[in-house]
């Protein structure tokens, strides 16, 4: 090999290197270092203040909710009303400010919300027993069919409402057993509020026998009953025959008491008839079956 071999070999070397690391070459770093500054100075601004409205929105949206709150609390708003309005408020506040941070940040936010609107259809149909109890449960909070506190059946369950939520309902039962039903079950069936009044009447069958003197039976009620402070006087209770059963007569007695005091006045009222009943000679008859044998004669 001659040295012109070896000078051209370098020299496409030289240029085989160079082109590998142009990368490198210090015009091609400035106009890099340029460009990043171009686009800092453009989107990252833009950035800075796509998060600033983000932030801020985020603490004008809790603010703002918890604000609503206290004014409805203040004017003796259902609790769980006032926490459902709470809740939609925020939520819809935080969407507004997170649509203006993405179009502070550059976004097209109308292709956005047609990708969103696209994707809310698609989840729509995919949750739509979801929203079908989410539906319901608004239905329920504007319809104020119950409260929290109140001891309700529905859906076939009993229990004292804890939480009315968007999605479902929480019973606590009296057994102090955590019962959560699907709102939409809820709407669809019957809805029986026991508390939802101030006063309620207790209603007892007291059987006596054919035998028994009826007046004072009815007498001995009417002393029991006016013996009791918890019973109410207006309206009157009543004691009537209400049945001529196949083995007792059915007394039916039906005063009238404020609903909180209702299990502990029935079960005194029960407890005070038998023993007072038991006392004055007076029966209360329960189902008997009568056998009777009979023996035939053989012939003889």
């Amino acid at each position: 090999m001659n040295a012109t071999d070896g000078i051209v070999g370098k020299m496409l070397v030289d240029t085989s290197l160079d082109a590998q690391l142009g990368f490198l070459h210090p015009d091609f770093l400035r106009d890099l270092f340029e460009q990043g500054i171009g686009f800092v100075s453009l989107y990252g601004v833009r950035l800075i203040v796509a998060l600033l409205v983000l932030f801020v929105g985020r603490i004008a949206s809790r603010q703002i909710s918890n604000l609503i709150k206290r004014v409805m609390l203040k004017a003796k708003v259902d609790d769980i009303l006032t926490s459902f309005i709470q809740n939609i408020v925020y939520y819809i506040m935080l969407a507004a400010f997170v649509v203006a941070a993405l179009g502070q940040a550059g976004i097209n936010i109308t292709s956005f919300l047609a990708v969103l609107g696209a994707a809310g259809l698609a989840v729509g149909l995919a949750l739509k027993d979801t929203l079908s109890n989410f539906a319901a449960g608004v239905m329920l909070i504007v319809l104020r069919l119950f409260k929290k506190g109140d001891y309700v059946t529905i859906a076939g369950t009993s229990g004292t409402v804890q939480t009315l939520s968007a999605f479902y309902t929480e019973l606590s039962t009296p057994d102090n057993q955590k019962v959560v039903v699907p709102n939409s079950s809820i709407l669809n069936a019957v809805i029986v509020n026991t508390t939802a009044n101030k006063t309620r009447r207790i209603d007892l069958v007291i059987g006596i026998g054919y035998e028994d003197d009826i007046p004072k039976a009815k007498a001995i009620l009417a002393e029991i009953l006016a013996g009791d402070k918890r019973l109410l006087k207006d309206p009157k209770p009543a004691i009537v025959v209400g049945d001529l059963g196949s083995s007792s007569v059915d007394l039916l007695v039906r005063p009238w008491v404020r609903t909180s005091d209702y299990w502990a006045v029935r079960w005194d009222l029960l407890e005070g008839i038998k023993i007072t009943f038991d006392k004055a000679g007076i029966s209360i008859p329960y189902p008997q079956t009568d056998v009777h044998l009979y023996t035939e004669e053989k012939e003889s």
